[in-house]
């Protein structure tokens, strides 16, 4: 099932606001981008900092308005596509020459391209015979998809201002599933973080989500899983509603920045491996299930044609891996995330932090528990947010001031959720450690955990703000950055042009330091991630934790064999680089038998 993408990489979803206008910055040169849309006030200004900017009508859409949420998401997005299809009809009227966006379009393509070898024969030909592929030319320009982002978890309740719960589809997850399904875009949503039930079942309620008489889905869904079982569930879940999954989005659970969600030790490759084994049976399974429904729903069907893209993401970062993935697991897009943070014409990152980047070491970026979800978040050591948690835990005020509420999640305390971020719930949570702990280690210990945890609603948005000159509200301009550690190579700001060359193989933009195959990174933050589990565990070993390691150790070991056979002198640059990553991978075998020797004995 080919990508009719004219690239073979897409720009993941990175924070609430690092990506939130990438497709009008990006797509012009079809290159695809995922748009974060839980967070409708950050929504709202780039909204009227865009309008503004592109001389557009603009209207606020106050919190007083009934379902302000979904109609804030919904005017955002509307305008993403009128900014972009401005931009195309532009490309397409402009002359072939190099200072043209025409000309940055078709070079940036693949070299292997059918479209750009098109572009390139336009040297050779004169007359009509060139006006001809001209016109071919602009007729084949295809704009880059303005994808969207829902993480399923992020589903709070809501309320009138007079306390009264509302009605569930006013909650934050389903408000933004509207926004996007009343919106005019023909693209497709991504669902990240797991099943939510209520919202799967929610998109049964739009048309645009089900197949026309000609078998076509305006909407489509994509589902980021981190293995084929879960991919399993959740699609066929979908598919008993009648939805059908576009595309199946592969993320390593580890090595993807943002939030983690850390796999037993199953590993990217072997896991890349069982779904191209597997992706007929998984396509057809799929295909019975949602026809079946629809036929009794008495909706249009699926054609035999539906298309089902498998694609993945995590921790790439060079032009041998891309292509190595892309033929050999039989992929059918890749994306880039992390880099493109360097990128300013791509994403959004304020210069202070952009300079922090450009001189970090693979030791400033770490995973954290810095999110109130409980779910470990890969962090930066030196971001503004970080700085600021802990000197406000030095000034004996942890916590942080909680407007926008997204992550509340907590009711230890209070009737009504509050986050674990917050200073409200901070001061309680510290108070109450401080008249039940009488172990001054213990103590301590517990209070880190507490006050470890920092505000991402104001964080992972504000850079989006700076950059655009406007003071983030209440003046939180402190930034949270969430980076993979696959960031650690790349050290400089670069243009798009550069980077998507550097994707392609046209150049290298890596940084000099020795970097392994992305699938050593991923093994090495895994066995860190289980040796700190396994300490923590070892004075309480419990019989289920004990199973948990087993199997864990087991999956590792598992994975390395996989990788003994997939590892050739092919894939790398030359043959000093796999003799490394060959020693390396032995070297990891042996850091596993050492961290799981008491468990065995």
């Amino acid at each position: 099932m080919p990508n009719t993408s004219p690239h073979s990489f897409h720009i993941p979803v990175m924070g609430l606001g690092y990506t939130i206008d990438t497709p009008i910055k990006v797509g012009k040169y079809g290159i695809s981008s995922v748009v974060s849309i839980i967070e409708d006030h950050l929504v709202e200004q780039m909204r009227e900092i865009i309008s503004k900017r592109e001389n557009l009508p603009y209207e606020n859409i106050t919190t007083k308005e009934t379902d302000f949420r979904a109609k804030r998401i919904t005017k955002y997005l509307n305008l993403l596509q009128v900014v972009l299809n401005q931009q195309i009809q532009k490309i397409k009227e402009e002359e072939f020459n190099k200072d043209e966006d025409i000309h940055k379009y078709f070079e940036m393509l693949p070299n292997n391209s059918n479209l750009k070898n098109l572009y390139y024969s336009l040297k050779t030909r004169t007359g009509l015979e060139k006006k001809g592929i001209e016109k071919k030319l602009r007729s084949l320009i295809k704009a880059g998809s303005i994808d969207v982002n829902i993480m399923s978890k992020l589903d709070k309740p809501n309320f009138t201002k007079s306390g009264e719960a509302l009605p569930q589809e006013y909650s934050d997850a389903l408000s933004a599933l509207r926004g996007y399904a009343n919106s005019e875009l023909c693209s497709s949503i991504v669902f990240s973080a797991g099943l939510n039930p209520r919202l799967f079942t929610y998109c049964a309620n739009f048309k645009d989500f089900f197949p026309n008489e000609e078998g076509f889905i305006k909407k489509k869904i994509i589902l980021k899983v981190s293995d084929y079982r879960s991919a399993l569930i959740q699609g066929k879940y979908l598919a008993k509603k009648g939805l059908w999954t576009s595309e199946f989005r592969i993320e390593s659970g580890i090595n993807c920045g943002g939030h983690t969600f850390v796999s037993n030790g199953l590993l990217m490759g072997p896991i890349l491996e069982e779904f191209k084994q597997k992706r007929n049976e998984l396509y057809h399974e799929l295909f019975i299930d949602c026809n079946k429904t629809l036929t009794e729903k008495g909706r249009f069907p699926l054609l035999s044609n539906a298309s089902l893209l498998i694609t993945a993401q995590g921790g790439i970062g060079t032009s041998e891996e891309h292509k190595n993935l892309l033929e050999h697991f039989q992929l059918n897009s890749l994306g880039w995330g992390s880099p493109f943070l360097m990128v300013p014409e791509a994403t959004n990152v304020d210069n202070d932090t952009l300079l922090k980047l450009i001189n970090a070491k693979k030791t400033d970026y770490f995973i954290s528990n810095a999110s109130p979800l409980g779910v470990p978040f890969s962090n930066f050591k030196h971001s503004s947010a970080e700085i600021q948690r802990k000197f406000r835990i030095s000034r004996n005020k942890p916590g942080s001031p909680c407007y926008k509420k997204f992550l509340s999640n907590n009711t230890e305390f209070t009737e009504k959720m509050i986050c674990t971020a917050s200073r409200q719930y901070q001061h309680l949570k510290i108070k109450q450690l401080r008249e039940t702990i009488t172990n001054e280690t213990e103590l301590k210990n517990q209070i880190q955990e507490v006050t470890e945890k920092d505000c991402l609603c104001a964080g992972l948005g504000s850079s989006a703000l700076l950059v655009n000159n406007l003071m983030p509200p209440n003046n939180l301009s402190a930034v949270t950055i969430c980076p993979g550690p696959n960031l650690a190579y790349f050290s400089g700001i670069f243009s798009l042009n550069q980077m998507v060359d550097h994707i392609y193989g046209k150049t290298q933009l890596l940084n000099g330091t020795f970097r392994p195959h992305v699938f050593i990174n991923e093994l090495e933050l895994y066995i860190n991630y289980i040796k700190r589990e396994f300490e923590k565990s070892r004075s309480n070993l419990t019989e289920k934790r004990k199973s948990y390691f087993s199997s864990f150790k087991s999956n590792l070991l598992e994975g390395i064999k996989f990788y003994e056979k997939y590892f050739t002198p092919l894939l790398f640059m030359n043959d000093t680089i796999f003799q490394k990553n060959i020693l390396l991978l032995e070297e990891n075998k042996i850091s596993i038998q050492k961290i799981f020797q008491s468990l065995d004995k």
